[in-house]
């Protein structure tokens, strides 16, 4: 006699919950993947940047370069984690959003335009990941039916 195993049927809520990780997981590359390029841009010294007087978080180019750079790091490897639906990657992903909003928010003369959609995505960002409760997310390595 052989047992048969069957998957638990997945209602349209672990889609949803799932899907909005997936979207998180991939804002936050992205996020990260641009703020490394900042960063870097930042520590070269750019002529992109927007340079103002009297500003009351002025802070030294390239300390915001490595600064961004750093987030930049971390907000990718945390990314792979969210693919992989860990708890530690949810709780580190709105922690690294929340700092990415504050970078962006200091560094707004600098580079104002951008500095705003980085902000908006973060935030995103970081719904998307509160939003969803752990029981209804299942692997995203799974195979889901069709």
């Amino acid at each position: 006699m052989t047992a048969t195993h069957t998957r638990p049927a997945h209602t349209a809520k672990q889609e949803w919950a799932t899907g909005l990780t997936a979207f998180a997981a991939v804002m936050l590359f992205l996020v990260g993947l641009l703020d490394l390029f900042r960063g870097i841009m930042a520590i070269a010294e750019d002529d992109i940047f927007l340079t103002t007087r009297n500003y009351v978080f002025e802070f030294d180019l390239t300390g915001w370069g490595w600064i961004h750079l750093a987030l930049g790091v971390v907000a990718v490897l945390v990314s792979i984690g969210l693919l992989r639906t860990a708890t530690w990657a949810r709780v580190l992903g709105v922690a690294i959003a929340g700092l990415v909003i504050i970078a962006n928010f200091l560094s707004l003369p600098y580079y104002p335009v951008w500095s705003v959609v980085m902000i908006a995505i973060s935030a995103f960002i970081i719904w998307a990941l509160c939003v969803v409760q752990r029981g209804n997310l299942y692997d995203l390595s799974e195979e889901r039916p069709l």
